[in-house]
């Protein structure tokens, strides 16, 4: 094979196994909707998508005001408005992740969808809380023993109350996990999970208008 031919040969080779690599690392999320369409970001990049079309390899399903379903070779992921990059290209090792991105709600809250130990929540980031903060109620579901964690008390908005101080084994946003991340539980019910400092801290935070980026320190 003469030097040129095989010169081209190389080169396809490099730009199918580049075009494969930035496919396997693909992200999507929802960052809003308006009637048929949806506006997602698609490795960081927004695009205003109609139902029945595909844009980058993401085809949308469906949507509604606060989620989105899309399919990415074959594969139907649902998108909740607000939460954090969902992996679209192959299947990390879950915890694998590093970053979270996620996007601020018209009240500017930024709410994501994870786990604790294992069983889905909703959370919202609040810099403000010490700690990840849960309602009794919701600790009671989660399974977690608070009952025999450190006794203390905690500044809220009625005052200070009586709560329970605990570890939880992993808490997971998006495909990043984090281990052993200190938590507070109040006798009070909460509608959502505080994603407080304990958990926040673990990150370099950026913030870019309605975007937060949360950067895992090593």
């Amino acid at each position: 094979m003469p030097d040129h031919t095989r010169g081209a040969v190389a080169a396809a080779l490099a730009t199918l196994a580049l075009c494969v690599g930035n496919a396997g690392a693909q992200t999507v999320s929802l960052s809003g909707s308006l009637g048929s369409k949806a506006l997602l970001m698609i490795d960081g990049k927004p695009r205003s998508i109609a139902v029945g079309s595909t844009v980058d390899g993401v085809r949308l399903v469906s949507v509604s005001g606060s989620e989105a379903i899309v399919e990415v070779k074959g594969q139907r992921i649902t998108l909740a408005l607000g939460a954090a990059q969902v992996n679209a290209g192959g299947q990390p090792s879950p915890g694998s992740g590093s970053q979270i991105v996620l996007s601020a709600d018209i009240n500017g809250h930024f709410f994501t969808a994870g786990t604790i130990n294992g069983r889905a929540v909703r959370f919202v980031v609040d810099t403000g809380a010490t700690s990840i903060t849960i309602g009794q109620v919701e600790a009671d579901r989660l399974g977690i023993d608070y009952r025999s964690g450190r006794r203390t008390y905690t500044n809220t908005a009625n005052g200070v109350v009586p709560a329970y101080g605990v570890s939880l084994g992993v808490v997971q946003v998006g495909d990043v996990q984090v281990y052993n991340v200190d938590a507070i539980v109040l006798p009070a019910a909460i509608s959502h999970v505080l994603l407080g400092n304990s958990f926040l801290t673990r990150f370099q935070m950026r913030r870019d208008n309605d975007r937060l980026t949360l950067e895992r320190r090593f």
